[in-house]
């Protein structure tokens, strides 16, 4: 899964210079790219059980010395996995391609780079949060979230 993972670099437009979204362009975009991200995760939790199958028989194979190679089983398997990893890539390419960074995969966790106080931060958002509530420096990490209004200070989201 190497390429797949390696889901922090954003790809930004206009010549590698970064995109900085408003609150609006940032939920805009965030609602559009809602399906893409759920895309994503759903073809990367399917590359799981075949990626459990290829294991099973390298080892198999590594076990009898090489001499019995099942290539259709492979060739099957090692397909499927293709198949749900081109799907991930995509995905995330679709994504990364509008300025926005998809910071993890597994819980579904979007930034929107953009200024706050003259200073850089992202906006963050959670894949199961209603809109966009809260933002981070770009030093810091989802820990460091803060509500971008202060009446969220103690929202809890309801999906987890």
């Amino acid at each position: 899964m190497g390429s797949v993972l390696s889901i922090g670099v954003a790809i930004m437009p206009d010549e590698g210079e970064s995109k900085l979204f408003s609150i609006t362009e940032a939920e805009r975009l965030r609602v559009q790219l809602e399906p893409v991200l759920i895309e994503a995760m759903e073809a990367r939790r399917k590359m799981v059980e075949p990626e459990k199958k290829l294991s099973g028989l390298a080892e198999k194979i590594q076990m009898s010395g090489g001499m019995q190679v099942p290539y259709e089983k492979a060739a099957k398997w090692r397909a499927i996995r293709n198949k749900f990893e081109s799907s991930v890539r995509d995905a995330l390419e679709r994504i990364q391609s509008t300025g926005c960074i998809v910071k993890d995969l597994d819980i579904g966790l979007l930034d929107f780079p953009s200024r706050i106080d003259n200073k850089d931060v992202y906006l963050c958002w959670k894949l199961g949060e209603d809109r966009i509530r809260f933002y981070h420096a770009q030093d810091e990490g989802f820990a460091g979230r803060k509500p971008i209004d202060p009446r969220d200070a103690g929202y809890e989201n309801p999906i987890q």
